[in-house]
């Protein structure tokens, strides 16, 4: 992955194409290219039977700097640097900001490939393009160029699984702002593939990296949760804020609106739920001894959400006992 920064502080992130992806087009080019300088020596010759050699020899140049030169130069002029070989290898050649070339980018880079290419047989812009942190030959250097890969074959993205009932919306009073980019991405990797690994091996990644949560957020998780379990209602939780922050607004911004007079309250309502848990993804279960205990009948007014202890509530006798990590979870089961 290369990183660019545009005039406008852009950062694009681009796929540099390497050596022998670039071989493969640059070779499927040139057998195109010399089946069509072969046919139209053919064609010339045999029209200049009747003309002297000094004729014939000045044609043949002629040939070849239309041909072999301006051929290339104008195809990647015209399809914005997809050439034939280009377009079956999936590579494109974009300016250094990446914009796509023009006619001054197309034609120093033909120049310089007539030198590099043709009459060292690619030996110098091999070099240069192993020598090249980012793959370009020469030409490119020159002119100002990169060829790039276009098509990046994508994984089929496996969705979050969700946490378990009894910890959705237990950490909602989390401090997420401290926590870096780089470790949801890696809590979030960790939980897409968490039942591919050996057990022994997701219980000390999920320990590591709830661990490093508690460090961002200042705040350690009760007792007796696990940590695979912890770093999901985490996750989830994050994701009910973004949703809540993108809906949300959009809701309160359509009800703004006259004549939408329960637009207010539909948006409140909208924006306090989160987001539905995925089709087919895997859930956590409650781990032994943290089964939440049923509310006695009449204290449904008490505001306290399922499977969450009260204030001054005694945890039961299986959690004090349940033993922990480092990070005070119990290792799933």
């Amino acid at each position: 992955m290369s990183e660019l920064v545009t005039g406008d502080a852009v950062v694009l992130e681009l796929r540099p194409a390497r050596l022998p992806s670039r071989a493969l087009a640059a070779a499927i080019d040139l057998a195109v290219i010399s089946c069509v300088f072969v046919l139209v020596s053919v064609v010339v010759g045999i029209a200049s039977v009747t003309l002297d050699e000094a004729a014939v020899a000045a044609i043949g140049v002629a040939l070849f700097l239309l041909v072999l030169i301006g051929g290339p130069i104008a195809v990647e002029t015209l399809s914005h640097g997809r050439s034939l070989g280009k377009l079956a290898c999936g590579l494109r050649v974009v300016r250094d900001d990446g914009g796509p070339i023009r006619f001054r980018h197309a034609l120093v880079r033909g120049a310089m490939g007539a030198v590099e290419i043709l009459m060292t047989f690619g030996v110098v812009a091999s070099i240069a393009s192993l020598v090249s942190a980012r793959g370009r030959r020469l030409g490119d250097v020159f002119a100002g160029t990169l060829v790039i890969r276009e098509r990046v074959t994508t994984k089929r993205s496996v969705a979050v699984p969700p946490p378990p009932p009894w910890l959705v919306g237990r950490f909602s009073q989390l401090d997420l702002s401290a926590v870096p980019d780089e470790l949801w991405l890696a809590v979030r990797q960790y939980l897409t593939r968490m039942h591919q690994l050996d057990p022994g091996v997701g219980r000390s990644m999920a320990v590591r990296l709830a661990d490093e949560l508690v460090t961002r957020t200042g705040i350690a998780p009760p007792q007796g949760i696990p940590a695979a379990a912890f770093l999901a209602a985490v996750v989830h939780e994050r994701q009910a804020r973004d949703a809540r922050r993108v809906f949300g607004g959009a809701r309160g911004a359509s009800s703004a609106a006259p004549g939408s007079a329960g637009g207010a309250a539909a948006g409140a309502a909208g924006g306090a739920a989160g987001p539905a848990a995925p089709a087919g993804s895997v859930g956590f279960a409650a781990p032994a001894g943290a089964v939440a205990p049923v509310a006695p009948a009449g204290a449904g007014g008490s505001g306290a959400p399922a499977g969450v202890a009260g204030p001054g509530a005694e945890e039961p006798e299986e959690q004090k006992g349940a033993g922990g990590s480092s990070a005070g979870f119990a290792p799933p089961g």
